[in-house]
């Protein structure tokens, strides 16, 4: 079953999902960075259902989800996976998310335990202040009219420079998602971002923990991952010589660090 599909969040939203593999495998859960979409995973599509049932959705304000106006926030949109999973009728699942979907994993770590048997954090942070830069940063983009420069800006934060000189059919597929972004769902985004401060609740987390962090991920610094490493209890911190899409620039690994982890008694 390779097609999109929609539920309805308990506020109206419509979030898009899809899954990958076969029925009788174990559920894992992959949640996206901000400005992308459910194919930024594309590219462990086809080794991580071997091992796992893989259920990926469109974040609320991204792709085929709506993007409703207004502030989100990171508890509004753990809930989205918590109903979508409560739709499917899905009890328990692995949980794998990226950047902003990382906080998500965090939210639910803490929130629903009950939901999460093995939990990756990668590339992600409990804090990104200070708020006033998320202010200027939403009004900034629902007064544009050119997604360029904040395509850009992204780019270049998720990218080596020499990467981003060669802009190859990869770069190029999240560039075209970045100038797909609704302005409402990166303004509702930022306002997530801004009001996250998850540095002491997530000693709270119980599940078994791995943290994938960049060693020059200047969006989520590589000390971002040590302190959640630091707090969470018996969680284990892996650091690859990456920027922020650790997925994207070192897939080989990265795959050999999941499936290690998720596959270990």
């Amino acid at each position: 079953m390779n097609d999109l599909f929609c539920f309805t969040a308990g506020d109206g939203c419509r979030i898009a999902y899809r899954f990958d593999g076969p029925e009788d495998k174990p559920v894992l859960v992959l949640s996206n960075s901000i400005g992308t979409t459910l194919h930024m995973w594309d590219g462990q599509i086809e080794q991580l259902p071997k091992h796992f049932r893989i259920l990926r959705y469109d974040t609320r304000g991204h792709g085929a989800s709506d993007a409703p106006a207004g502030a989100y926030s990171v508890d509004r949109m753990g809930r989205d996976v918590i109903e979508l999973l409560d739709a499917l009728k899905i009890s328990r699942v692995h949980f794998l998310g990226l950047s902003f979907g990382g906080a998500i994993g965090q939210w639910l770590g803490i929130h629903a335990p009950e939901r999460i048997d093995r939990l990756i954090l990668s590339n992600t942070s409990s804090y990104l202040g200070p708020a006033e830069s998320w202010d200027s940063m939403i009004a900034s983009v629902l007064q544009t009219e050119d997604m360029s420069d904040i395509a850009n800006m992204f780019l270049h934060n998720w990218f080596p420079a020499q990467m981003l000189e060669e802009e190859n059919a990869v770069v190029s597929s999240f560039r075209a998602m970045l100038l797909a972004m609704r302005p409402q769902g990166f303004a509702g985004c930022f306002a997530a971002i801004r009001d996250l401060d998850m540095r002491r609740t997530v000693a709270l987390i119980n599940s078994p923990t791995l943290v994938i962090a960049g060693q020059y991920d200047t969006v989520t610094h590589p000390s971002h991952g040590e302190l959640i490493a630091a707090i969470v209890p018996g969680s284990k911190l892996v650091m690859l010589p990456a920027v922020h899409l650790s997925n994207i620039q070192y897939p080989a690994d990265f795959l050999s660090i999941v499936l290690a982890f998720l596959l270990s008694k």
